[in-house]
């Protein structure tokens, strides 16, 4: 193949992605507010309870996602039952910004940021929910951050070390140099076509809701610099949650983990099944055939676990 068509076909790449991109960003623009966070901002949504307000309820997304896909699914029921709402961007994701570059892919750098930002938005304690690899990032806030940490609801989360490695794309798209062209170049278009399939094996028995994409904003994620950051996140992760898993004693927050038995992304046996071993005091609802998504396909087991952290930290504020 000749050069010339190379260097063509590459710049049509870079140019498709660059104005598909922009056309993504204005269709999903911020929705909510903004925090400063270490020198930069993180973007968050809010829904006010019904009635009084009995607690604050922070919900961290997963990889991939942004605080749509936490509020959608539980917004409206945790409002319902008498809790404040709040859903925030991790670094890097929807709208939030990322001010320490690759630095911000740990979870413990998250937690510290997304507790920074809720003090400076007025929120000073909170029931923590955390899904996936939001729920490393809850588990982190819950060891580092106790003080915040009201009570805490993993659902589906990664907190153990797993057997293997993490999707081939991952790596590439998070290398310093190589991530930059594959960003700009290959993850967009093929994301466009991968999309549809990879939801549907977060959800896998079960099916996505028919609105999910819209309603969750979730071609935020292929815009490059988004993209990369998800990357970051997931390729680096493994090292970060070795050290954590031998902490996740020390947490003494009030404790629900919520999970299916047929997760196809995360091990259930090693995830839930070791905080449940792991955190003192910790309860585990295991939902059967039930996928990688319950705070979807099941909210009102999660609106549930939420409540009972919020009974047992009530009953025992120390």
């Amino acid at each position: 193949m000749s050069p010339l068509l190379v260097l063509a076909g590459l710049a049509g790449l870079y140019v498709f992605t660059r104005a598909k991109a922009r056309r993504i960003a204005a269709a999903y623009p911020p929705e909510g507010r903004f925090a400063p966070a270490a020198g930069g901002r993180l973007h968050f949504t809010e829904r006010p309870a019904e009635g009084e307000a009995r607690a604050t309820a922070l919900l961290i997304h997963g990889a991939s996602g942004n605080q749509a896909d936490m509020m959608t699914a539980l917004g409206a029921p945790l409002a319902a039952a008498g809790f404040r709402v709040v859903a925030v961007d991790r670094p890097g994701h929807g709208w939030s910004e990322r001010p320490g570059g690759r630095a911000d892919a740990a979870p413990s750098r998250q937690s510290a940021l997304i507790r920074a930002a809720m003090q400076e938005a007025g929120v000073t304690r909170a029931i923590v929910v955390g899904h996936s690899l939001g729920g490393a990032v809850a588990a982190n806030m819950a060891i580092e951050h106790p003080d915040f940490v009201q009570g805490l609801v993993l659902v589906a989360p990664v907190t153990h070390p797993w057997p293997g490695g993490v999707s081939w794309y991952y790596t590439p798209a998070s290398a310093p140099v190589i991530g930059e062209a594959f960003t700009n170049l290959v993850s967009l278009p093929a994301g466009l076509a991968l999309l549809d399939p990879g939801v549907a094996s977060v959800f896998t028995p079960q099916r996505p809701p028919a609105d999910y994409r819209e309603a969750t904003r979730v071609r935020l994620v292929l815009r490059p610099a988004t993209f990369r950051a998800n990357a970051q996140d997931v390729a680096g992760l493994k090292p970060h949650i070795v050290e954590q898993a031998r902490r996740l004693g020390e947490i003494r927050a009030p404790t629900a983990i919520v999970t299916g038995d047929r997760d196809a992304i995360v091990y259930t046996h090693i995830h839930s099944y070791g905080s449940a071993r792991d955190i003192p005091g910790a309860t585990l609802t295991v939902l059967p055939g039930v996928g990688h998504a319950p705070h979807h396909t099941h909210p009102a087991e999660v609106v549930a676990a939420v409540e009972a952290v919020f009974a047992r930290a009530a009953a025992d504020p120390d």
